[in-house]
């Protein structure tokens, strides 16, 4: 179902602990248009016997898009035969999503870090290897990243490897924590964001964790969201608002629960947008 012009998925790190078949079902009924998935999800599916054609083919039969697929992060620093198992993986994750119809990649740095330098260099192995499947590589900045924490690294490093495949992929919770808020999305046009992600962000955050896991649904914090959805959409984006929004205290309740509060609340941010900020071909 359509927001506008932004279309709505379902990361699955909302519902981490959920059973994957039981996401798909939960984002299905709740009517989003398509998934998110992580390389996570399909390591637990081959942890518990499921072959890949199998993880597939439940993937296929549930009823909606598989719109991104993350690969294992990392590859940015890496090194040796670590990168290169790593750029297996990625190889592997581009033919699961071209089995699912899927067209876009996405990859985080990770915990290791470096320099701008390796990571272009990185990137543009990335790029050429997404490219051979004619997918799109989303990257992400990281707030708590030592190096890759806000979008001017990010696009140094994506202009750097000179690939038209590679992107952006920015979130509404490191937006919020990083440098200059959702304001620095001014200046970003959309057709340089591929995926953005978004949960909110709570009064006092985690410090000193990487990935944290404390957001919240949109609206449920501090992140002013006339701002955020109202700058995303003054940058012509008109891709994929994917719900991702990591906590224990949603992983204990039913997922279809956790994906419908989700999906309203963010229809009911959205629809409190200024007519003068929607779709500029209205």
């Amino acid at each position: 179902m359509m927001s506008d012009r932004f279309r709505l998925a379902l990361h699955s790190w909302t519902t981490d602990t959920t059973p994957l078949k039981d996401t798909l079902q939960a984002a299905c009924a709740a009517g989003y248009d398509a998934v998110e998935l992580r390389r996570l999800d399909f390591e637990r599916c081959f942890e518990a016997g499921v072959s890949r054609p199998a993880a597939i083919d439940m993937i296929a039969a549930a009823g909606i898009s598989l719109g991104i697929l993350g690969t294992e992060y990392g590859w940015f620093f890496a090194e040796g035969e670590e990168q290169r198992r790593m750029f297996a993986v990625l190889r592997e994750s581009c033919e699961i999503a071209v089995a699912l119809g899927c067209g876009l990649i996405m990859s985080a740095p990770g915990i290791p870090s470096g320099t701008v330098a390796q990571a272009i260099a990185a990137t543009r192995i990335a790029g050429d290897i997404v490219g051979e499947y004619g997918l799109r590589l989303a990257l992400e900045f990281n707030s708590q990243h030592p190096l890759v924490n806000n979008i001017p690294v990010l696009r140094e490093i994506i202009d750097g490897s000179g690939h038209a495949h590679c992107g952006l992929l920015l979130d509404a919770y490191h937006l919020h924590r990083g440098r200059g808020g959702a304001r620095s999305l001014l200046g970003v046009r959309g057709e340089e964001i591929l995926v953005f992600q978004y949960s909110d962000a709570p009064p006092v955050p985690d410090t000193g964790v990487r990935r944290p896991i404390d957001r919240l649904p949109p609206g449920d914090g501090v992140i002013d969201w006339d701002e955020m959805f109202g700058l995303l959409r003054a940058t012509g984006y008109q891709g994929y608002l994917s719900y991702e929004a990591p906590n224990p205290a949603q992983w204990n309740r039913p997922a279809r629960d956790v994906a419908e509060e989700g999906l309203l609340k963010t229809r009911a941010l959205l629809a409190r947008l200024p007519a003068s900020s929607l779709d500029r071909s209205a």
